[in-house]
């Protein structure tokens, strides 16, 4: 079914077919229940294949799959800063429980850029995962496949924002670096364009509160800081999955 709707998918559950974890994520009883369970299965085949010590050196350099064809690999992120330093700038609770976990918790917390850029990119592949076989879910397993991309975009949006304002040379660093500037684009354009294919299936696959989220996510100061950073104009109309 992958084959026939999000070859990327297949890719990736090929690549990591031997992972002795991949069993455990899968539900089998059912095809329902691995329609709904392909969500977090491949989120977290995405964190073994990104992570792997052969294509990631923690907060040095991040690889991450994109799809079947292409490939983000050991691109440079210098280090940066915890990312709990982008709470003051988050005065809402639209992404609260997600916060509560990656920015609150003593450990999550201290993570840099290289923690915000992985679980975004597992999440943007978590979401296709669950949006292309989401006729076929009937429970709460892919529940937050959208709000997963929608806050990891904040995220990242507001961690740029704070390295622009708080650490200049950082700042410097990863705005000099080309390969970090075209994945950060490509992100921004692919969590548009599967918010945008799963719009139809947003009950099953995340809540309420996506909408707004995305709203604050394409606010002027937060589009502002992509274009900035990455040197592209997004566009904010109806097409939000490319550039202008």
């Amino acid at each position: 079914m992958y084959k026939r709707r999000w070859p990327s998918g297949e890719g990736l559950a090929i690549a990591q077919a031997k992972d002795k974890y991949f069993s455990q994520f899968v539900t089998k009883t059912s095809f329902n229940g691995l329609a709904e369970s392909l969500m977090v299965a491949i989120h977290e085949e995405t964190h073994m294949w990104d992570l792997d010590p052969s294509r990631t050196s923690w907060d040095v350099y991040v690889s991450a799959w994109i799809n079947s064809s292409r490939k983000a690999m050991k691109v440079p992120i210098h280090g940066g800063f915890a990312r709990r330093e982008i709470l003051p700038l988050i005065t809402d609770n639209l992404t609260k429980s997600m916060d509560d976990i990656y920015l609150r918790d003593q450990q999550q917390g201290s993570y840099k850029i290289q923690g915000v850029i992985a679980e975004l990119n597992a999440g943007l592949m978590g979401l296709p995962a669950a949006s292309v076989v989401a006729e076929f879910i009937q429970g709460i397993g892919a529940s937050n496949a959208r709000d997963i991309v929608a806050t990891n975009i904040r995220y990242l949006q507001l961690y740029l924002r704070v390295a622009k304002a708080k650490y200049p040379d950082y700042w410097a660093k990863i705005k000099g670096q080309p390969e970090l500037r075209e994945f950060v684009l490509v992100e921004f354009l692919r969590a548009a364009y599967w918010l945008d294919q799963s719009e139809p299936y947003a009950a099953k696959l995340g809540s309420a509160d996506v909408a707004k989220i995305v709203a604050k996510n394409y606010a002027p100061e937060n589009v502002a800081i992509i274009e900035e950073f990455t040197g592209a104009k997004v566009n904010t109309g109806t097409s939000r999955n490319c550039t202008v």
